[in-house]
Formats: structure tokens, C-alpha cells, sequence
């Protein structure tokens, strides 16, 4: 490997890491390249968060899961392998603990590592027929209802046919790797990443026989609002948002580059699993 990515939150523990891998790293002949966090985007048609350099043979996390999510954003539709730190308190995304760190990164740099495929979602919005943002997500695309204590009326259709209209706070779009993120928190299930489906979790909703849907990653599915619709936000894995209204249509689909992340020998997906949901098991 000749250069290596590093991202890191911006937070004094992380910061202070990522000064000591560049030198761990700088010290074996290879190029680093910084960069770090930003905070979420209100609008994101106005914003530009840039591309991850192409020749980078993987790219470093130091932080939690949000930060994990803003470098696989950074990353976009390139297949440049990731590995995450964990320094968040309630993490899925982070493969390796930050005192682990430099025994993993030896066997990365000897390429004696293996790799895991995540589905994306591709979520194009157009106001009017016009497209107005198409983005790519990791965990979930998220229609949100605002601070006014009024139900959002979504109006959903799988591959064109009329599902159903979500009386709700909100409707929650989720990947397999999404599942265990706000989808879970509003009584979503649980998916193992490499299950080739996606998951539709409404909000708090008004009918009470409203439950989460799961549909393949073949599925297209396209949202609408009613005309009634006040304050209603889109947001693309918690790290950019989008106001809508009557006049958005919101079409999702699998993507067609999934984001690669870096196994670590020995730890399995339900280590993880029931560390953080304090099911029986060991400590991660």
C-alpha cells in the first residue's frame, strides 16, 4: 500500500490518533492523506463535501459511526476499502477498537485481510420532473416530520404499484446495514448486512397496523407527500437533509457501487451484534 486515507472526527481523542498513525504510517514509506469531519448539512443542494483521492488503497475511520457514514459519503462510488476505530459509545459500523488498531493495520498493510460488500441506496429527488439532488447512502434515506406536532401523509409505491399512504412522523427507508440505526429505534427488524432486501419502517404511525415492510433490493420505491404536508425534512444518513414539500418526488433504489468495508479476523457480525444490544455473549 502507498497511500492511505485518514478520517477523523473532530474531537480531541480522535485528532490526537489520527497525529500518531500519520507517523506510524509515514514511518513505513507510505503517503497519508487528512481529512476531517464535517457537520451535517441543512440544505444539500448547497453543499459539496468532494471525493476521496482515487488512488487511496483504503481509508482509516477514527471516530463513530456518524463519522463512519460522512466517509463512506466522501468516498462516494469509488471501491476504496474502509476501516473504523471505534471511539463512539453505541457504534455497529467500527471493525476494530482503537487499542487494536496497530496489530490490524499490520496485517492491512501486508494485504492479509478480507472484505465485506454493504448495499447502498441511490435516492434521486425531482420537484417537478426536475431532478433536484440524487445522493447515496449507507445506512438510510429518512422523510422526517418537523417540530408542528402534524402527521406526514406519504403516499409509497414499490416497482409502480400503489403500497400504501403512511399516515405518520416520518417513513424510514433502510439498508441492511441501516437496520440497526433509527429503523431499529422506531420498531424496525433486524437484517444481517448481506441479506439482499430494504427496509420500510414508518414513524410513529397513526394506524397502529402500520408496520415495518421488507421488500428486495431490486424493489424501486417512490414516496410523495400530500398537499397538506408542513415541515417535512428529507435527510441522507443523518449527514445532509432536504426540505420538501407537495411538489418533490422521492424515487429509491439499490445502488449500483456498494461501499467496502475491511473485516477483522475473529469477530463476527453477531459479536457485534449482541455486545451492543447486551444480549447474552462475550464483550467486543
Amino acid at each position: 500500500m502507498k497511500k492511505i486515507g485518514i478520517f477523523a472526527k473532530v474531537h480531541e481523542e480522535p485528532l490526537e490518533m489520527a497525529d500518531q498513525l500519520q507517523k506510524w504510517l509515514v514511518n513505513r514509506d507510505i503517503e497519508v492523506f487528512r481529512r476531517e469531519s464535517s457537520p451535517p448539512v441543512l440544505d444539500v443542494t448547497q453543499s459539496n463535501p468532494g471525493h476521496a483521492p482515487a488512488d487511496l488503497s483504503c481509508v482509516i475511520v477514527l471516530g463513530g459511526d456518524g463519522t463512519f457514514l460522512s466517509a463512506a459519503r466522501w468516498i462516494g462510488n469509488q471501491e476504496i476499502p474502509i476501516l473504523g476505530v471505534k471511539f463512539g459509545a453505541v457504534g455497529f459500523l467500527s471493525e476494530t477498537r482503537k487499542q487494536d488498531l496497530y496489530p490490524v493495520l499490520e496485517s492491512v498493510l501486508t494485504k492479509d485481510f478480507t472484505t465485506q460488500t454493504r448495499t447502498r441506496l441511490l435516492a434521486t429527488v425531482r420537484e417537478d420532473e426536475k431532478i433536484i439532488t440524487t445522493q447515496t447512502v449507507l445506512n438510510d434515506v429518512v422523510i422526517n416530520n418537523g417540530t408542528l406536532a402534524r402527521l406526514a401523509n406519504v403516499n409509497t409505491y414499490v416497482d409502480e404499484e400503489y403500497l400504501t399512504t403512511f399516515r405518520a412522523d416520518g417513513l424510514i427507508v433502510a439498508t441492511p446495514t441501516g437496520s440497526t440505526a433509527y429503523s431499529l429505534a422506531a420498531g424496525g427488524p433486524i437484517l444481517e448486512p448481506q441479506v439482499a432486501a430494504i427496509v420500510l419502517t414508518p414513524i410513529c404511525p397513526f394506524t397502529l397496523t402500520n408496520r415495518p415492510l421488507i421488500v428486495t433490493d431490486t424493489s424501486t420505491i417512490c414516496m410523495t407527500l400530500d398537499a397538506t404536508a408542513m415541515d417535512v425534512t428529507l435527510t441522507f444518513d443523518g449527514q445532509a437533509g432536504l426540505k420538501l414539500n407537495e411538489h418533490h418526488t422521492i424515487t429509491i433504489q439499490k445502488a449500483p457501487v456498494p461501499t467496502i468495508m475491511i473485516k477483522v479476523p475473529g469477530q463476527s457480525y453477531f459479536d457485534v451484534l449482541k455486545t451492543k444490544l447486551r444480549w447474552s455473549g462475550g464483550k467486543v
